[in-house]
């Protein structure tokens, strides 16, 4: 399902009035993203490759039917946008975030003087696009009830074959890091999980977690305002959980995948196992274990792990 384009931002109303409104409603995970590719084609044969690789099975008896229709679950998790003219500078072009009453949410946003998208509806629920205070485009999503499958997931309600590809977390390259705060804690009850820097005492990545689940949206700061678009590649990133990064490691080695790059896996500033691979358009997708194997820099974690 294509989402129209997302809306600038406006002001928003003093924090001391939210506290008379009513409960917000949650905001539970993330369900996809959008990705703009100069190549749709080799875009979506990267995702598929990379993921039929690191997710083979359901289980080790189960008959592996997801790995037959990988393309499928590749555009359920990613929506490819073709780019047409010049190359923009971020190339992750939404991120999809479930909540369980999209209307309420819409209208929480509006109270705040946010400008919001049309409610979008479709057979199993509805949603609505959102910029924050940057211009990242959010786009909220609602299923009727139940555990939500990514948008464009063609199966029957309810079947979308979990435990398998998940994007823990999104990155965007932030300059005013009081706005953001004050779009996604103050208004949307998003909370600090994790922050740290390439050196101790400096802060260069704020992790801000969702209210009511375990991913988060990355600030990444302290990016050049003339950053080529090999680091804006690195800055404005996906990432997907993986329960141990060195199997992962070999299962791509074992897969003879042609990829752009394929780092050696690390443990990062955060304590926890990471691998860096890059899509042909050369954006970042951050493989990550999904809990700390050692104590992390800078700051403690705040907020709960998530879970293969």
């Amino acid at each position: 399902m294509k989402v129209v384009a997302c809306i600038a931002l406006v002001a928003v109303l003093p924090l001391s009035m939210l506290a008379k409104e009513k409960p917000r409603p949650k905001i539970l995970e993330i369900t996809q993203v959008r990705i703009r590719t100069t190549n749709e084609k080799e875009a979506k044969n990267f995702y598929s490759g990379a993921l039929r690789a690191l997710f083979p099975s359901t289980s080790s008896t189960e008959p592996c039917d997801r790995c037959e229709r990988m393309p499928a679950v590749a555009q359920e998790l990613i929506e490819f946008d073709s780019i047409n003219g010049p190359t923009p500078k971020d190339l992750v072009g939404a991120v999809f975030l479930r909540t369980d009453d999209v209307g309420a949410l819409r209208n929480l946003l509006r109270r705040n003087k946010i400008k919001v998208g049309k409610l979008t509806k479709w057979t199993s629920g509805e949603s609505f696009a959102v910029s924050d205070p940057e211009r990242h485009c959010l786009v909220f999503v609602q299923a009727e009830s139940g555990l939500q499958p990514p948008l464009g997931y063609s199966g029957s309600y309810g079947s979308w074959p979990r435990p398998g590809p998940h994007i823990i977390h999104a990155g965007f390259v932030v300059k005013d890091r009081t706005a953001m705060d004050h779009f996604y804690k103050d208004i949307l009850g998003f909370h600090l999980y994790w922050h740290g820097g390439m050196k101790d005492g400096e802060t260069d990545w704020v992790d801000m977690q969702v209210p009511d689940g375990t991913d988060w949206i990355e600030y990444m700061l302290n990016v050049p305002e003339n950053a080529d678009q090999h680091l804006r590649g690195v800055m404005n990133h996906i990432a997907v959980g993986v329960p141990d990064i060195k199997v992962a490691d070999q299962e791509l080695l074992a897969s003879n995948l042609h990829l752009p790059v394929n780092e050696a896996p690390e443990i990062g500033r955060d304590g926890k196992w990471q691998l860096n691979l890059y899509d042909p358009d050369g954006t970042r997708i951050e493989l990550m274990e999904f809990t700390p194997v050692e104590k992390p820099c800078c700051s403690e974690y705040t907020g709960p792990h998530p879970k293969p």
